[in-house]
């Protein structure tokens, strides 16, 4: 009888090999001198500094099924960049600074073509916060993962002065919310769109330009997911609170940023809505409440500041608008829209 090997089984050791010496090779382009052990370790290591009294904060997401519009599109380069960034944009909230970040990959069938645009996805997000690519996994389950199916997940740990912390605690009455937009649906609401264009049994609205968004609609859907951090750092100083719009909208991230007996009540039509949602509304017929329990519907991060502020606030992100205020409210936090 033939000897079983482990490539027989699915899982290809010299292919991992390659993959993960392709991924090293990516990584330690985000590495500075805090990191004295990455991709390869068995544990990442990296050295803080430059604290009194650090407080360290962590977060992990994924990008959902948005997976699945990448694939049928066969375009896997944003993917990446949507991970890191939708994990570091709930780091920084608190105005914590990025510190690391660590990947986990679980493949069908190990694909180095697809590892590698991921992997680079992630370093170039990674670049761009200053935050390293650390280390992370790459698995080959065949049997868990068919043919071409993948996940990811991303875990992103940043460092904060505990005295230098937001956590909304002194949000008030009339004080301001100021809005930074967003670029689309970041990674949030995908099952919703496939399941209401009916896209895993006809996937080629996808691939119908739209004038409105000035591509087809599976590249809008594809959009990364917006860093906000060089936006906001600056404001860390000036703001109370800050929420991430993510899964939920609105409705629900909001209220995460407020203190008991306190509402957000928002300025209709004072903030531009960008035009996949007015496409995806159109095609599928969603109603308008749900969109917004779904989708960020323009707006990517919240902040909540005193009116003093707000003008330099805006000075220092010009993108940034006002788009409403903080209310007195009977009972728990919540959004008035």
């Amino acid at each position: 009888m033939a000897a079983h090997t482990y490539k027989q089984a699915g899982v290809d050791l010299d292919a991992s090999r390659d993959v993960k010496r392709r991924i090293g090779e990516i990584a330690s382009g985000t590495h500075g001198p805090e990191v004295l052990a990455g991709v390869g370790a068995f544990g990442a290591l990296y050295s803080l500094s430059g604290y009194r009294e650090p407080v360290l904060v962590s977060s992990t997401d994924g990008v959902g099924t948005k997976l699945k519009i990448a694939s049928a599109m066969d375009s896997y380069d944003g993917l990446g960049v949507d991970l890191v960034n939708a994990c570091v944009n709930d780091v920084i909230v608190c105005g914590a600074r990025p510190l690391f970040f660590l990947d986990y990959l679980a493949m069908g069938r190990l694909s180095r073509d697809i590892a590698t645009q991921v992997v680079e996805g992630m370093a170039q997000a990674c670049r761009e916060t200053g935050c390293a690519l650390i280390g992370g996994e790459t698995a080959e389950l065949p049997g868990i993962y068919s043919g071409g199916d993948f996940d990811m997940a991303g875990f992103a740990v940043g460092a904060v002065e505990r005295s230098e912390m937001l956590d909304g605690s002194g949000i008030e009455a009339g004080d301001l919310l100021i809005g930074l937009p967003s670029n689309g649906l970041h990674t949030n609401g995908y099952s919703l769109v496939r399941h209401a264009l009916g896209l895993d049994d006809d996937p080629s609205p996808l691939r119908e330009h739209h004038p409105e968004l000035g591509q087809t609609m599976g590249e809008a859907l594809l959009t990364p997911h917006a860093s906000y951090y060089r936006a906001l750092a600056p404001l860390f100083p000036l703001v109370k609170g800050m929420a991430h719009i993510t899964g939920g909208g609105l409705i629900e991230n909001v209220p995460r940023m407020l203190p008991e007996g306190l509402a957000a009540g928002f300025t209709a039509g004072s903030w531009p809505l960008p035009p996949i949602f007015s496409v995806l509304q159109e095609q599928s017929e969603i109603e308008p409440d749900e969109m917004y329990r779904v989708f960020n519907m323009g707006l990517g991060m919240v902040l909540a500041c005193s009116p003093d502020r707000a003008r330099e606030v805006l000075a220092r992100a010009p993108e940034a608008l006002v788009v409403g205020e903080v209310t007195a409210s009977a009972g728990g936090p919540r959004v008035i829209l």
